[in-house]
């Protein structure tokens, strides 16, 4: 643990105790103590003592509120100078993060007062409902978060509501999926995972494609996930018309895992630019069906390939691969490397600082490594939006818990150990950028100099 980290932990410690021993000192946790001696007290749980200072404190505040709302205090010997009066209450159960407890909302008699402590309407309190929200981000059910909340803080909520509680994120997803971009991005890498949505009477696997973009600094933004629900240059299309209509107007390199339709797509959109083939998808690709005791020797064949100075000596060393005693007893792998070569050749233009940014689409594939791990637990999804939803909340929480992580460790020396974890993507910086960068400004002068 670091010095500062300690100084906080010590800080915070040393407040609780001045605020224990200040409420000692005044005598106001005397009957408490005696009760907790004698076994009257259960601290948790149905009616235990944190349900109960709970409800004192709501019900509490709940009176300020109409005192404020009828202009007097409870027992004012001039209330009836005032032309509203108190009317009782009404009995109100809430559920909090503590479990469900039973309120006693009061009433005026000309029916005005509306309360904002817990407001008309309203049957949760206390961030149940951010425990809802980050129970299903963390990839929970609805039917999983009603049991979570049932046998964990006894608050039975229905599944309907815990849907309408997720849903309520809704409009978030969509502003940030319409929100504006910038008018430039050197580099686009698109990826997908597979998930299975309802769609009618079936159940089909769809493809949910994210798309990371690198900006000028060399930081990586998620530009939006779309679910694919036709084939090919139809659905690529409408993703590139979406980009360009939030103000992207050229791309450079748009680095993808062999989507099919997408080069006619971006030639549309943004004539100048390039699609490159994930090159370790290739080599995964061609590495397929090689048995276990020849993909060492594959891997080494493999490299003169995707390792050669131009595409000519590439193809040079595909040829003599193909000619190989390897290459003969494989020839999968050959026709891997020939169907995807139109797509693979522009990859070995570029100087070695830069394929090393554009080589593979792993910055977006730790992401949806991720993101596998949330949706494994589901069986599938009720429709393409509630896909999109999860994932987008998915993201948002990994991301907040591994700043709360960098967080604690913030300040550590160089000779302590850091265990958290960095950025996932969102604001992620490349590595070698600044390098890389240089060589597109050389590859590319007219496209990127009035960025730069």
């Amino acid at each position: 643990m670091s010095m500062i980290d300690k100084q906080s932990r010590d800080e915070r410690r040393r407040a609780q105790r001045a605020g224990v021993e200040a409420l000692e000192a005044s005598g106001a946790l005397d009957d408490l103590y005696a009760r907790i001696d004698v076994g009257e007290v259960q601290f948790d749980g149905r009616d235990g003592l944190i349900q109960q200072l709970i409800k004192a404190g709501l019900e509490r505040g709940l009176q300020a509120e109409l005192s404020e709302h009828l202009g007097y205090d409870k027992g004012d010997p001039d209330a009836a100078a005032f032309p509203n009066s108190r009317n009782g209450s009404s009995a109100k159960t809430v559920a909090t993060s503590v479990g469900d407890v039973d309120l006693a909302i009061p009433r005026d008699r000309d029916g005005t007062f509306t309360p904002m402590l817990v407001p008309k309407g309203s049957r949760r309190v206390g961030g149940l409902d951010d425990m809802i929200v980050s129970l299903y981000a963390g990839g929970m059910t609805v039917r999983d978060i009603e049991h979570h909340l049932v046998s964990t803080v006894g608050t039975e909520i229905s599944r309907e509501t815990i849907s309408k509680i997720t849903d309520e994120v809704a409009d978030e997803v969509l502003a940030w999926q319409q929100r504006p971009l910038d008018s430039f991005y050197p580099v686009i890498y698109l990826d997908a995972i597979m998930v299975k949505i309802r769609d009618g009477a079936h159940v089909r696997n769809k493809a949910a494609h994210i798309a990371v973009g690198v900006d000028m600094d060399g930081i990586k933004h998620v530009l939006g996930i779309w679910i694919q629900a036709t084939e090919g240059a139809r659905f690529w299309a409408g993703v590139c018309a979406q980009l360009a209509n939030r103000g992207v107007k050229d791309v450079l390199i748009v680095c993808v895992d062999g989507l099919s339709g997408f080069p006619e797509a971006v030639e549309a959109t943004w004539p100048e630019s390039t699609v490159q083939t994930c090159v370790v998808h290739l080599i995964r690709a061609a590495m397929r069906f090689v048995s276990y005791k020849d993909r060492k020797a594959m891997a080494a064949a493999l490299k003169p390939i995707y390792q050669a100075v131009d595409a000519d000596a590439a193809r040079a060393a595909l040829d003599a691969f193909a000619a190989s005693e390897l290459g003969k007893a494989n020839p999968h792998s050959i026709r891997v490397f020939e169907d995807a070569w139109t797509k693979f050749v522009p990859f070995l233009a570029f100087p070695p600082m830069l394929r090393r940014v554009i080589y593979t689409t792993n910055a977006i594939e730790s992401l949806n490594y991720q993101l596998r791990k949330v949706t494994k637990n589901r069986g599938h999804f009720p429709s393409d939006d509630a896909a999109v939803k999860l994932l987008w909340l998915a993201i948002c929480n990994i991301e907040d818990k591994r700043a709360r992580d960098r967080a604690k460790e913030r300040g550590r020396g160089r000779g302590e150990k850091r265990v958290a974890e960095g950025r996932l993507v969102e604001g992620q910086i490349t590595t070698n950028w600044k390098q890389a960068l240089a060589q597109l400004a050389i590859a590319y002068p007219d496209r990127i100099n009035p960025y730069l």
